[in-house]
């Protein structure tokens, strides 16, 4: 089982977006993604949190919540569950130069136009309205979301 967190760091009415251009056999292939990625043995979601932020962008994160869990089934790739935070405080200055993809700030109303997953878009709405943990599942066919539930704690 595949465990990993994704973030989403904000900045006013900004959020930066990770461009997955770089890796090649990337499952995110051209997709902008939040920051983020797998655990290490032992870790805990915060403490994966923290060390993929400091290697993705460089900054240290100082104020951050962790806002869901979602599983991903996929008939492809298998299930994954993705602890989701989201984070407004952090120390140091971001390296551009990130080995997963592009960095970039980029407006909250334009991420829906941006090629991201569908079920991207819908906990990235329930981010953005709901200030509750949720469980989200996401079930794919191929790349096609074919279905998905959400609940909240």
């Amino acid at each position: 089982m595949l465990q990993t967190t994704l973030c989403y760091v904000t900045r006013g009415d900004e959020v930066l977006m990770l461009h997955r251009v770089k890796k090649k056999n990337d499952i995110n292939k051209d997709k902008w993604i939040g920051i983020g990625g797998k655990f290490e043995a032992d870790e805990t979601p915060d403490e994966c949190l923290l060390r993929e932020a400091k290697e993705e962008t460089g900054l240290t994160l100082t104020d951050y919540a962790y806002r869901g869990i979602v599983t991903f089934v996929s008939d492809e790739w298998g299930t994954e569950y993705m602890h989701l935070f989201t984070a407004n405080g952090y120390d140091g200055e971001i390296n551009y130069d990130c080995d997963e993809g592009e960095l970039e700030w980029v407006k909250k109303e334009d991420v829906e136009n941006l090629p991201i997953w569908e079920g991207d878009k819908i906990f990235f709405r329930l981010l953005d309205t709901e200030n509750r943990f949720f469980s989200l599942k996401l079930e794919y066919e191929g790349e096609r979301l074919a279905r998905h539930d959400v609940c909240f704690a």
